[in-house]
């Protein structure tokens, strides 16, 4: 049975700490967070250890993510002492079978994000009754009218955006107060990092997501869609 979304956005909207704490609290179900340890993930994930260290990660490692992402994920996973860090590979069999190669992103991007991102989160989330996400409406695209809470028709679960409201400054402001570290790409200009072929630096002035799959319309990898279909940028 799902939950009363209507109710818990309006209950919680503006307290990303009490949007959390309900999630993680049991009332729920069952829930995961899911991190990229991207650019500003630290911030999630730090409110997540201070409230339970013992909450599961799933990190999705498509095999094609830049090294520094790993080193970063293994750094910060030790200093925030989360307990149940989960990394999740593509299946190697359907690697074998669909990118055997690493080429695929080159003819497919969508095909590869399915392949090496969506599937493996789908099998990881079996068990869950639910997901946190690091996703800010600031952040453009589909993301500009997300809530807090959403019911996810793709993979069956709730959906959990803490964050949903916040801003770049504050992300900036909170990895200030708690000495958080930074993702190293960031300072090279990298606000979005995703995996190393598919994301490049951002200028001034563009939008904080312009570096993933650039020269496309693709505007996410596939976990976040809507009605099953991969959401694309919408023309300017």
């Amino acid at each position: 049975m799902q939950p009363d979304l209507s109710r818990l956005n309006a209950r919680y909207e503006g307290d990303a700490e009490g949007a959390l704490r309900v999630a993680l609290s049991g009332a729920l179900g069952k829930i995961a967070m899911v991190s990229s340890f991207g650019a500003d993930s630290a911030v999630l994930l730090h409110m997540v250890a201070e409230i339970d260290r013992d909450v599961p990660v799933l990190f999705i490692d498509t095999l094609m993510l830049f090294e520094e992402t790993l080193q970063y994920q293994h750094d910060l996973a030790e200093k925030l002492g989360l307990t149940d860090l989960r990394v999740i590979h593509p299946e190697a069999a359907a690697l074998d079978a669909k990118d055997p190669f690493g080429m695929l992103h080159r003819a497919d991007q969508d095909a590869c994000c399915d392949l090496r991102k969506t599937r493996p989160l789908e099998q990881a989330l079996k068990g869950f009754d639910g997901w946190i996400t690091g996703r800010k409406r600031f952040q453009g695209g589909a993301r500009k009218g997300i809530d807090l809470f959403e019911w996810d028709e793709a993979f069956r679960h709730l959906k959990v955006n803490p964050l949903a409201g916040w801003k770049a400054a504050d992300l900036g402001a909170y990895m200030d107060e708690h000495a958080l570290p930074r993702h190293p790409l960031v300072a090279k200009g990298y606000p979005s990092i995703g995996c190393a072929p598919c994301t490049s630096p951002v200028a001034p002035g563009e939008d904080p997501r312009a570096g993933r799959w650039r020269g496309t319309d693709k505007d996410e990898c596939g976990i976040h869609i809507v009605d099953g279909r991969v959401i694309r940028r919408q023309a300017s």
